[in-house]
C-alpha cells in the first residue's frame, strides 16, 4: 500500500498534506461471463429507472475490423444481463465497416440515446445515433447525425439549464494525422445541431470531457500528445473557450473521462503514467482523482496497478443514490464494472489512495 500511494503521488504531482477525500469499493465485477467476440474496447454507461443500469462498448475480432459492432448489457436487480449486438456498420451485400466509440446519454426527460461511429478508421468515420423508448430493450433505426456534425466521440454529454445538450467531440485529420476538439450543440431531443470551435494552434488533443461549475463555467479536459491532460474552460456554458494548457496530471495518450458530482466534487478516471511511456505501455495502471476546482487533483483510489495488459478508455457517472460508477476495458477482453462511494475524509491524517 506505501509504495502504490507514493506511485500514484508522484504521478499526479500531489501533496498528500492536501488529501482531503476517500474512496471506499462496493463492487468490482466483469460484465461479461463469457464475451461473444476475441476483442472489446470503449465502454459506456448510463442510469435507467428503477434502480437499472445500461452499457455499451465495441466488440469484434479486433478493432477496425469490419466485423466490430455496437454491444449493450442492461444491468437489473444488480446483476448485467447477456451481451447483445444492437448495431453494426453493414452498408450492403458487400461493404461493411467497423463501429467505434458508443456513447450512451439518458435526457432529463427520460430519452436515451446510443450515439456511435461508423467507418474505416477515425479519421474518415461518421457519427450515428439510436433511441429507445424501453430502456435499451430494443433500438430504433440507425440515423446518421447532420453533415458534418459527429456527436460525442468517445465521452458522455451534458444538458445544460435551458435543455440543450452539449456534445465533447473532437477530430483527427487524414493529412498529417492533426488532432484537434470542438464542441457539438443540440436541441434537448438531438435535434437542430450546431459546431462550436475552439482555437487551438499549441496542442494535439482529442476526446474531450465535460466537467460543470458555478455560474455557466465549463471545463474540458482532454486525452493529448503531450504526456498531459489538456483543459481548457469556459464562463458561458459553453459557446466560447479560453486557451488549452496542461494540467497536473499525467497522461500516456490514452482516453480518460471525468464527472461533476452532485456536491461540486470534481472527479477523472485517469492511466496514471506520462512521459517516455507510449500509450501501448502506459495503460496497465488506472487511477481516480479528485479536485473541488479542476486544478488541483488529488488521488483517492487505485482501479488497476499491473505491470503489463491495458486497463483503459474509462467512463464515469454517478447514480442517484450518489455512488460511482465507472466502466473500463479489461485487457481487451471484458469490460470491468466498478462502483466507488467517494466521500470526505473525517480525520486530519494524509489520505492513502485505496484500491487493488
Amino acid at each position: 500500500m506505501k509504495k502504490l500511494s507514493l506511485f500514484l503521488l508522484l504521478c499526479a504531482g500531489l501533496d498528500a498534506s492536501a488529501q482531503t477525500y476517500v474512496a471506499g469499493l462496493e463492487k468490482r465485477v466483469m460484465i461479461m461471463e463469457a464475451p461473444p467476440f476475441p476483442e472489446c474496447h470503449a465502454s459506456t454507461i448510463t442510469e435507467l429507472p428503477k434502480k437499472g443500469f445500461i452499457a455499451a462498448w465495441f466488440g469484434g475480432t479486433d478493432e477496425g475490423h469490419k466485423d466490430v459492432g455496437i454491444w449493450t448489457s442492461v444491468n437489473e436487480n444488480g446483476k448485467w444481463g447477456a451481451p447483445k449486438e444492437v448495431a453494426n456498420g453493414i452498408m450492403n451485400d458487400t461493404l461493411r465497416y467497423p463501429c467505434w466509440n458508443p456513447v450512451l446519454f439518458r435526457t432529463k426527460a427520460g430519452k436515451l440515446f446510443l450515439f456511435y461511429k461508423v467507418g474505416p478508421n477515425p479519421r474518415e468515420w461518421w457519427g450515428m445515433v439510436m433511441e429507445s423508448a424501453n430502456c435499451g430493450k430494443s433500438w430504433s433505426k440507425p440515423q446518421r447525425l447532420p453533415n458534418g456534425m459527429l456527436g460525442p466521440i468517445k465521452n458522455k454529454p451534458v444538458q445544460l439549464k435551458n435543455g440543450d445538450i452539449l456534445y465533447p467531440t473532437s477530430t483527427e485529420s487524414v493529412k498529417g494525422n492533426n488532432w484537434h476538439i470542438h464542441l457539438e450543440r443540440s436541441d434537448k431531443n438531438a435535434r437542430h445541431w450546431a459546431h462550436i470551435p475552439i482555437q487551438n494552434d499549441t496542442f494535439q488533443v482529442i476526446q474531450p470531457s465535460i466537467l460543470e461549475y458555478p455560474n455557466d463555467s465549463l471545463q474540458l479536459l482532454c486525452r493529448s500528445k503531450h504526456n498531459y491532460v489538456v483543459q481548457t474552460w469556459s464562463a458561458d456554458n459553453g459557446a466560447t473557450w479560453g486557451p488549452l494548457s496542461n494540467t497536473t496530471l499525467p497522461n500516456p495518450n490514452s482516453g480518460t473521462d471525468a464527472v461533476t458530482l452532485k456536491n461540486g466534487l470534481q472527479v477523472i478516471v485517469y492511466n496514471p503514467l506520462g512521459k517516455g511511456r507510449q500509450w501501448w505501455e502506459g495503460r496497465a495502471k488506472l487511477a481516480v482523482a479528485v479536485s473541488k476546482d479542476g486544478l488541483q487533483w488529488q488521488p483517492v483510489f487505485s482501479l488497476e496497478n499491473e505491470e503489463r495488459g491495458e486497463y483503459s478508455y474509462p467512463a464515469i457517472i454517478q447514480d442517484t443514490e450518489g455512488r460511482v460508477h465507472i466502466t473500463y476495458t479489461a485487457d481487451r477482453k471484458n469490460i470491468r464494472h466498478v462502483i466507488l462511494r467517494i466521500e470526505e475524509s473525517t480525520t486530519n491524517e494524509p489520505l492513502k489512495p485505496q484500491g487493488t
